[in-house]
């Protein structure tokens, strides 16, 4: 083992290179842009943060200060708690206008640093408040507010606020037309300042943040509230400016027009459900509406300031009428509508059954091929939507037809069905074994791939992967697999595969030339495209011989070269290729996902992780390729781990939204290029992650059983492949690796 000294300054220089990334500076005894030339000039005002092991508040902190230079301490060190040499920060925050900004203020210190963990700067601070906060991630609650008063004290007077009324006025002393409120607040010297102002219309408007003057137009009595806040959080007595505003002298005496709708779902008699929404509006040509009420059947008049909501059943009215601003009032209207509880919904699935037709030999099998009719009902009473179905754990299609089988074989069709209140049945199975009719032998394709369309190399061209005349898919013809001497001759191979197809009608002549560009852009067989690839499990009984299986869980060996896992016990536990450690290179393989019913299988692909037989996680061998190693994720389940597909595991997560869904039941190509400490993951030769690896963890909050950065910087490392458990079941095949 390392001693601890070297664990602790291996995790100081980690944490210092990401620091250096953020753009923070991170020298031992780090200081501010201003620095004092000497201790004789440091200031009489000492400041002292302290931190220990915990990741959520600082040990101590001071709250207040007075303006003026003051000497900074932050200490993380034995003496302050810090047992574990975990590095922290005290960062001055500059970028948020609510704060202070003019104190630039970053130290990094750790109980094994030059300084011991204490370091010191001398600074300047002004009135007001400072945001301080630690930068490494995962400490975000490691934060406080510094309040500076002017040099007196703590400041704790509240400002003084005034505020003007002007406008044109008559001889009662009343605003004619509109009158502007003009609010202004003063802080007292030497106090923290004024951080803003805020004002609200009558007895119970809303506080509004203050940014100019308030002008109200509106005819009638006024009252406009106010108040002050400074930055050391004292608030000043509500005050008050009350007026009256009267319409201009005009010769209008003509009331506003108004018009109401009313909105909402409707059932089929025409009642709203639930709920009716009614939209007031009103119009004036002369001296311009001045307030708009309504009232609820006979209920009293009421201020029209949004849209009128009635949820209660029943038949209703609502009336309204708007008053312009010479005092004319329009005649009242109304308009009426009933209201009817929402239906019960319906929360019953469909209920569906698949019956399996065909001619059958002794053994049960169906030869030749089965037909596979799914049948749905729905007894919830909102009706079936649609059904889908799913062939041999592949995606699921609309279901429009009987599904027919003619491929030898053993098969699976799962079903399921919505309805239109969106209830979707359980998925149901129907399996079945499909045997050669009149003695037709297999089809002998070149390969083996049931992907949805067609790829060639990592290129997908987008035709679909039908079923050709001879039973083969088009990906089993095109041998993208072979060792191919030149680029010409894999392209003329492609030709003479896909010519044979145009002619059957396999494809037409656009599916065609997309699948010729794929060719041409897959590069196969040209030089460097395949050279220097070793094969590390090429499905040969000897290959599989040579991994190890540690932990709990089990991979058997395919009859087609594949590898399967939980085919002989279940639990946690990984597969390993022990015979020699890699360090730059670019790993490939394939993956299938052949978890059993709806579900997705939960595995990854382990790299950079150390010799597991002499490693103190020896007991748990296949957590210590967690925890040293990194683990590239394979898993598509909507819910559960938020790790997805691509995901470098507890650092760097790919949701489904980014990548996109894997096709369950078909092969992927995975590619992982690891070049020092940068990772990229491609899958089916798209880029879905790339991932720099500085040793910072992105689990928040930490995790209780989170392995730690440890070892995360390995520059070398073996190959391993996760297994779950049996019901969490996946495939991989085709492993090659080359050094780079």
């Amino acid at each position: 083992m390392r001693p601890v000294t070297r664990q602790r300054r291996a995790l100081t220089a980690l944490l210092a290179g990401l620091l250096m990334m953020l753009g923070l500076r991170t020298t031992a005894g780090a200081q501010p842009e201003r620095t004092a030339p000497a201790a004789a000039a440091a200031a009489a005002q000492v400041l002292t943060w302290t931190a220990g092991d915990g990741i959520t508040q600082y040990v101590s902190a001071p709250t207040t200060a007075v303006a003026g230079t003051a000497t900074i301490v932050f200490e993380n060190s034995a003496a302050t708690g810090n047992t574990t040499g975990m590095p922290h920060t005290l960062t001055f925050e500059t970028s948020d206008p609510e704060y202070n900004n003019d104190v630039r203020l970053n130290i990094l210190a750790n109980p094994n640093d030059d300084q011991g963990g204490r370091h010191t700067a001398e600074v300047t601070l002004t009135p007001g408040r400072y945001f301080y906060h630690c930068t490494i991630p995962g400490h975000g609650q490691m934060q406080g507010i510094l309040v500076v008063t002017g040099g007196g004290g703590e400041d704790t007077t509240a400002p003084g606020t005034t505020a003007q009324v002007t406008g044109t006025r008559n001889a009662q002393g009343e605003y004619v037309g509109s009158a502007s409120v003009a609010i202004t607040a003063t802080d007292e010297a030497g106090g923290s300042g004024v951080d803003r102002i805020e004002y609200a219309i009558g007895d119970t408007g809303a506080w509004q943040p203050y940014t100019a003057p308030v002008v109200v137009d509106q005819v009638g009595s006024h009252k406009v509230r106010y108040r002050a806040l400074d930055k050391a959080g004292n608030v000043s007595a509500e005050k008050s400016a009350e007026f009256t505003v009267v319409a201009p002298p005009t010769d209008d005496t003509t009331a506003p027009q108004t018009s109401a709708t009313v909105s909402g779902e409707r059932n089929a008699d025409g009642a709203y459900v639930d709920m009716a929404t009614v939209t007031v509006s009103a119009s004036d040509t002369g001296s311009g509406v001045n307030t708009i009420e309504y009232a609820v059947g006979s209920g009293s008049w009421q201020p029209y300031t949004m849209p009128v909501m009635v949820h209660q059943p029943g038949t209703h009215a609502v009336r309204y009428r708007a008053t312009d601003k010479a005092g004319n009032v329009s005649a009242e209207k109304s308009v009426e509508f009933t209201v009817v509880a929402a239906p019960a919904q319906d929360t019953t699935p469909p209920v569906t059954g698949a019956t399996v037709g065909g001619t059958r030999n002794s053994d049960g099998a169906y030869v030749g091929s089965a037909k596979v009719t799914v049948s749905a009902t729905d007894e919830g009473g909102s009706g079936v939507a649609g059904v889908e179905y799913s062939l041999d754990g592949g995606p699921y299609l609309a279901y429009s037809a009987p599904v027919v089988v003619d491929r030898a074989g053993t098969h699976s069709v799962a079903y399921r069905a919505d309805d239109k209140a969106g209830n979707t049945s359980a998925a149901l199975t129907a399996s079945f074994t499909v045997v050669p009719g009149g003695g037709v032998p297999a089809p002998n394709c070149p390969e083996y791939d049931e992907r949805l369309t067609v790829f060639v190399g990592t290129v997908d061209s987008g035709v679909p992967n039908r079923v050709t005349d001879n039973r083969c898919r088009i990906n089993e013809l095109i041998e993208d697999e072979k060792e191919w001497t030149s680029n010409a001759l894999f392209l003329k191979h492609v030709k003479t595969v896909l010519d044979k197809l145009v002619k059957e009608g396999v494809v037409d002549r656009r599916e065609y030339d997309a699948v010729r560009k794929a060719a041409r852009q897959s590069g196969i067989g040209k030089p460097g495209q395949t050279d220097g690839y070793r094969p590390i499990l090429d499905g040969s009984a000897a290959s599989f011989a040579k991994w190890e299986q540690v932990g709990d869980g089990s991979f058997g060996l395919n009859a087609d070269g594949s590898i399967t896992s939980g085919t002989a016990k279940d639990g946690l536990g990984m597969l390993w290729f022990p015979q020699r450690k890699y360090g730059d290179f670019s790993l490939r393989l394939q993956w299938r996902d052949d978890a059993p019913g709806t579900g997705n299988a939960n595995s990854g692909v382990l790299v950079r992780f150390p010799w597991i037989h002499d490693h103190p996680e020896e007991s748990r061998p296949e957590w210590a390729a967690i925890k040293y190693g990194h683990e590239v994720q394979v898993l598509d389940r909507p819910d559960g781990d938020m790790y997805k597909t691509g995901s470098v595991y507890g650092f760097d997560r790919v949701g489904l939204a980014g990548a996109g869904v894997t096709q369950k039941g078909t092969w992927n190509d995975y590619e992982i290029r690891v070049v020092d400490q940068h990772y990229s993951v491609y899958r089916n030769g798209v880029l879905i992650n790339e991932f720099d690896n500085t040793g910072g963890q992105d689990f928040s909050p930490p995790r209780s059983d989170d392995p730690g950065t440890d070892g995360r910087r390995f520059t070398s490392g073996y190959i391993g492949l996760q297994v779950h458990s049996t019901t969490d079941v996946i495939s991989y095949r085709d492993i090659r690796i080359k050094e780079l």
